[in-house]
């Protein structure tokens, strides 16, 4: 889950490789998963889709005990917003959802107004700014 992900386990980040241009998009599911790689897109076996992935660079070190890399990938399932807009999220958003824009290299992002199915005021959207939901 997005709440869960301490800010330590992605210090070694290098970029996130989207898939999807997240940008039409009010949210998108992130977690981290333990893969073989430290970068190059990862095997997808959850229902819905892939829209993008964290690659790590060279520091970084698989775990002594599995031999893996813990990486993020954002995804979105079938009855997600983006795919069903009237549907169980039409207002709300899982737990691990963020807003895309506030996602970057070794920061996790947070929800938003959008992310959230809420609108954005006119003054906010003039000013190109979003709060954070706690």
């Amino acid at each position: 889950m997005s709440a869960l992900i301490e800010p330590g386990q992605l210090t070694h980040e290098s970029k996130l490789v989207w898939l999807e241009d997240p940008e039409g998009l009010d949210y998108v599911r992130q977690s981290l998963d333990r893969l073989s790689t430290r970068s190059g897109k990862p095997a997808y076996y959850r229902d819905g889709r892939m829209i993008g992935y964290a690659a790590l660079g060279p520091g970084s070190r698989p775990s002594r005990a599995s031999g893996t890399f813990l990486r993020r990938v954002f995804w979105l399932l079938p009855h997600d917003r983006d795919g069903a807009p009237d549907g169980l999220y039409a207002s709300g958003a899982p737990s691990e959802a963020v807003d895309p824009r506030t996602v970057s290299p070794r920061v996790k992002g947070y929800k938003t107004q959008r992310s959230e199915g809420g609108p954005e005021s006119d003054a906010m959207r003039e000013l190109g700014l979003t709060l954070p939901v706690d």
